[in-house]
């Protein structure tokens, strides 16, 4: 009886665990921005739940031999830091979780999302 009520608490403690969410690797979410392709389009470029704690280059204007994106807007559930310059140099801002988007002044080439419990 001891044994059978063991294996059903470990039992229970497992089922309980896998049901529990995984730690936030990911902003939830999605960050957007503008920019202006070769031909000279406006193009909008989407971030879909972003990984969080890391730079990320932005597609198309992570270089600093490119024009800047701008406009950017975070649509996720986490404080992001942009920075003008790529690989999360120069000047940088600080856009909140579910915010309005940023003026077309603001420029951007990478970014970081905040960590899990930052």
């Amino acid at each position: 009886m001891k044994i059978r009520n063991t294996v059903a608490a470990a039992f229970g403690a497992f089922a309980l665990v896998l049901a529990l969410p995984g730690s936030a690797l990911s902003a939830t979410g999605d960050f957007t921005y503008k920019y202006v392709t070769g031909l000279g389009h406006e193009e909008r470029a989407t971030l879909h739940d972003p990984h969080s704690g890391k730079c990320i280059n932005l597609y198309a204007v992570g270089d600093d031999d490119v024009p800047a994106g701008y406009g950017p807007h975070n649509q996720t559930d986490t404080p992001v830091t942009v920075y003008r310059g790529s690989s999360c140099t120069g000047d940088q801002w600080r856009l909140r979780a579910h915010g309005n988007p940023a003026t077309d002044q603001l420029e951007v080439r990478s970014v970081r999302f905040d960590a899990p419990n930052s």
